[in-house]
């Protein structure tokens, strides 16, 4: 059977012998972690779908406690004829868009069609509701495969190999604030996240969550849709990766004021694409816009936070910690996270 390009891109990453000897470890069953990422400049556009390749680089921030816990076991009955997969303790239906969703991964990384998987998946965020989750998942879910397989991969292997998933989840496999590279070949070896060697102990994030349901619009068609009919995506990527370095420079200065304007004027520049798309995709609830407008309130009274949103409805506010009693005070539910504090 012809090999699919993402299956090629697995064994240029993996390298031939590691693939061809895979189903040789002795592991039985191999588990992973990973956390959620919020992007602070965000990925928004594909310049390869079959890849994940972006059309800019990004750059993002991992929440401690939130985020994916896989393990993954391989069936050795000669009557099995699917994968199976549970989410949060449920078992799937393989018509299941989620497990469809984590079959079709797991086919870059069978030795023959017959070849099938035990995935077990808790996820401490909803599922596909703007809150990162399948970037954790996939990061999750590479990391199990690795220790099932024994790969004994390094960072940027993991990386490019979560990419084929979800591209956030390239970003996914490091804590504190990560780059994800936009890369420039065809091939996608280039394209993949590194840690940022720096923290910030007063950093804050606090998670104001509106609406958790499922999302209308997946983030992969909103993206496909905004490329393909949105005119102003056009001045998009230049101003992402100017955005993105904006940011890094801030971070290594630990200029909270110049991080926290670009991050917001990033995240509602991406949603201004997505509403110029047509037909319009508006993520928001009033709920949210409300939000919007209390944080521009509490700036005018000399509360330093900011906020960034993703392909959903909630808010994630950006602040340092002398400011947590406002926050608390203004957002009574809000969750709040320090990422560099264990």
């Amino acid at each position: 059977m012809p090999q699919t390009i993402q299956q090629k891109f697995v064994h240029q990453v993996i390298g031939h012998s590691a693939t061809n000897n895979r189903l040789a470890s002795k592991n039985k069953i191999g588990s992973g972690s990973a956390p959620v990422n919020i992007a602070l400049s965000k990925y928004w556009g594909k310049r390869d779908a079959t890849l994940n390749l972006p059309t800019n680089g990004s750059l993002s921030i991992s929440l401690p406690g939130l985020g994916t816990k896989t393990q993954i076991e391989r069936l050795e009955s000669q009557n099995q004829q699917t994968d199976l997969v549970s989410l949060n303790g449920q078992r799937l239906d393989q018509d299941n868009a989620f497990a469809k969703r984590v079959s079709q991964f797991l086919n870059y990384f069978r030795e023959t069609p017959q070849t099938f998987f035990k995935v077990d998946t808790e996820n401490s965020v909803p599922t596909a509701a703007g809150l990162a989750s399948s970037a954790s998942g996939y990061a999750a879910l590479v990391l199990a495969l690795n220790d099932l397989f024994a790969w004994n991969l390094d960072n940027k292997s993991l990386s490019l190999l979560a990419r084929l998933g979800s591209g956030s989840a390239s970003r996914s496999l490091f804590n504190g604030f990560a780059l994800w590279h936009q890369g420039q070949q065809a091939d996608g070896l280039d394209s993949y996240a590194e840690a940022i060697d720096t923290t910030w102990p007063e950093f804050c994030v606090g998670l104001l969550e509106i609406d958790v349901k499922q999302k209308p619009v997946s983030s992969t068609q909103g993206m496909q849709n905004t490329v393909e009919t949105c005119a102003l995506y056009q001045a998009w990527p230049q101003q992402a990766n100017q955005d993105m370095q904006t940011i890094l420079q801030a971070i290594k200065d630990h200029d909270f004021a110049t991080l926290g304007k670009t991050a917001e004027h990033n995240a509602l520049t991406m949603h201004a694409t997505m509403i110029a798309t047509w037909p319009p995709i508006v993520y928001w609830q009033p709920e949210s816009v409300e939000a919007m407008h209390k944080i521009w309130r509490l700036r005018e009274q000399g509360v330093a936070v900011y906020f960034t949103m993703d392909a959903g409805p909630n808010l994630k506010l950006l602040f340092l910690e002398t400011e947590k009693p406002a926050i608390l005070q203004a957002f009574k539910q809000i969750k709040i996270l320090e990422p560099f504090k264990s």
